[in-house]
């Protein structure tokens, strides 16, 4: 696929690595991130969240649309194409010719915010084909911000993070979970460890919760999207994880035809 280079803040991005600035993407992403997470959290904040339904019926707010509007208008500048959770589908003979583009979920964990329990998040990746290269994921009520280029490790504002090293032998393996709706394949898994403790959390906080060393397993075996996990998966890889396809050794991938994650191990070393 021919590009042709667009200029973004004086840098020229287009179709190679060599010439993708991905330390200059990063501050777009961040900066997105926040100004979409100002935007989720003035509504947050006067609880009126206009909770519509999806084709899947998963609540949507204004929030989610409000944090679409501004990531968007900032990634625009770009040049590259944009995939969101909250845009216009855009059908897999476009998207399979992209060489760059950002994948967006504006606000992951809906239901979250809907508890007003804090644990959801905005989620901007970079993907070069099929591998994500950059990631941010900033939490709106905390205000903390994650994120990773490839190859120059993982960041949770500022500081370097790093997954736990264990065995699966281990006794009391920190293994993310919910607690009340175990499906079949997890309480298998599960069954194999030695005692392991459970630790819930919601969005793409279960990824990060590896990432940052706080759980040493997240086994997602139940369905996602790509835009749920794109962000977070570059961030544990950097900070030394896997997240890889269920009983294999191959990471998830992305810009597939059906945008259905399949089942998936987050893992620290092990």
């Amino acid at each position: 696929m021919i590009c042709t280079p667009r200029i973004f803040r004086g840098v020229f991005f287009n179709s190679t690595p060599h010439t993708m600035n991905y330390n200059e993407l990063l501050d777009v992403a961040k900066e997105a991130s926040q100004k979409a997470s100002d935007a989720i959290i003035r509504i947050y904040e006067t609880g009126d969240f206009s909770i519509e339904a999806k084709a899947d019926d998963s609540p949507l707010t204004k929030a989610d649309k409000a944090s679409h509007n501004e990531i968007v208008a900032l990634l625009e500048g770009t040049g590259l194409p944009i995939l969101s959770e909250e845009g216009s589908k855009i059908p897999f003979d476009e998207r399979k010719d992209w060489e760059y583009f950002w994948m967006i979920d504006p606000l992951d964990g809906t239901k979250e915010f809907i508890k007003k329990n804090g644990e959801f998040t905005v989620n901007i990746a970079l993907i070069h084909k099929t591998k994500v290269v950059l990631g941010v994921v900033y939490t709106p009520v905390l205000k903390e911000m994650f994120w990773a280029i490839d190859g120059q490790g993982a960041y949770k504002d500022g500081n370097k993070i790093s997954v736990n090293s264990f065995s699966t032998e281990d006794e009391n393996l920190k293994v993310v979970a919910s607690r009340s709706h175990l499906n079949d394949d997890t309480q298998a898994f599960l069954d194999n460890l030695n005692n392991p403790e459970i630790v819930s959390k919601g969005s793409s906080l279960k990824l990060l919760m590896v990432g940052e060393g706080q759980a040493d397993l997240y086994p997602r075996y139940a369905p996602t999207m790509e835009w749920d996990t794109a962000a977070a998966q570059i961030i544990v890889e950097e900070a030394g994880g896997t997240v890889k396809i269920k009983d294999t050794n191959d990471p998830v991938q992305y810009n597939k035809e059906d945008l259905l994650n399949p089942y998936f191990l987050v893992a620290g070393k092990h």
